[in-house]
């Protein structure tokens, strides 16, 4: 039934383990482990950039929140108008919640699909999807620590005395990597939600989905560890390192990224704003200063004469206009009590000087 992933996942193992056969011999169980987690970095190395597009559809998701809540408050009810609403909205803003489950709706068979194949490493098997006999007995010969890869804590003593694994050395190798991988997914999941929004956090949905993968997913490596082989608890410590480094290297390029565009926002305002103690001024061009070294411009007789008439204008402009403005300048020429017509007193030396009449 999943055989269009089995032959793949096969495939890309194959590989490797025939590639790492160049230094490590074929039936070494380092080989085969590294065959194993090499696999892994490789198909998460292809969702690489589905990942990227998942961390900035959640980031944007965030950041319309609020949006998102006005929405639902609006047309709650009316759940065609809300669909149309949302995905108005997602179109505007350039997100796509289902963007987000991509990586792990394509984990989810590569795991079965690499479960499958393990299982098929059985002692008496020809072939094994694309591994050849050769590669079954090579696998079922190698040893990690003495342990078999395709040894579970599940399997009853003969089964293990099949495979030539004491049960000591399988709990001694087995446990401790489920510990590892439980605390890795703790770990990833902690790193998740401490990047969410104090909105997004408050909802009640997701509380219960932080609780989830908080606690309930570790629980569940470390209770589902006994069931599976060796092998695929190294799948899982591997998946959730590469999935934690992950995390920190997009986290901060993505921060990085924010931080530049914020800073490039907050320089391009200052230039454009004035200057700190300049009041703007609407409606007023910019001054442009002559160059010290230039001399000013050449003024024609036309200028001149434009000049002259306008001085003219002005001086014409300042006379007086109607009586009012005569009676005053003719109030103010008249002589005050005390004074003598004909002598201006001198207010720098006192002297009284005869006005010259005209």
């Amino acid at each position: 039934m999943l055989d269009f992933i089995n032959y793949p996942v096969s495939a890309i193992m194959w590989f490797w383990h025939k590639v790492l056969s160049y230094v490590i011999p074929e039936t070494s169980g380092v080989n085969w482990a590294l065959s194993v987690m090499l696999l892994v970095f490789t198909l998460r190395g292809l969702l690489f950039k589905p990942f990227v597009k998942q961390v900035r559809s959640m980031r944007k998701m965030a950041e319309f929140q609020p949006q998102l809540a006005k929405l639902r408050e609006k047309y709650g009810n009316d759940k065609q108008r809300m669909a149309q609403e949302m995905q108005k909205l997602q179109a505007e803003g350039g997100f796509n919640p289902l963007g987000g489950c991509l990586p792990m709706l394509v984990q989810m068979p590569v795991f079965l699909g690499l479960l499958n194949v393990l299982q098929g490493f059985k002692p008496g098997a020809t072939s094994n999807y694309i591994f050849g006999q050769p590669e079954v007995s090579s696998f079922l010969a190698s040893k990690l620590f003495g342990v078999n890869l395709s040894a579970a804590i599940r399997m009853s003593g003969a089964d293990l005395a099949t495979i030539g694994t004491d049960r000591t050395a399988l709990l001694l190798l087995a446990i401790p990597l489920m510990v590892l991988a439980s605390a890795l997914t703790h770990l990833t999941a902690r790193h998740s939600v401490a990047r969410q929004s104090a909105t997004a956090a408050a909802n009640p949905q997701s509380a219960m989905m932080n609780k989830l993968m908080l606690y309930l997913f570790p629980l569940a490596v470390l209770v589902g560890g006994p069931f599976f082989p060796v092998a695929m608890l190294l799948y899982w410590l591997s998946n959730n390192t590469w999935t934690l480094g992950q995390q920190y290297v997009v986290y901060h390029r993505i921060d990085r990224e924010e931080d530049e565009k914020k800073a490039a926002a907050i320089e391009k305002r200052q230039n454009i704003g004035p200057k700190p103690g300049q009041k703007p001024q609407p409606g007023q061009k910019p001054v442009r200063k002559r160059p010290a070294n230039t001399a000013p411009p050449a003024t024609s007789s036309a200028d001149k004469n434009k000049d002259t008439s306008a001085s003219t204008g002005s001086e014409k402009s300042t006379a007086p206009r109607n009586g009012s403005d005569a009676a005053k300048s003719t109030d103010s020429a008249a002589p005050k009590p005390g004074e003598v017509p004909g002598i201006i007193q001198s207010r720098s030396t006192g002297k009284k000087q005869t006005r010259k009449r005209r």
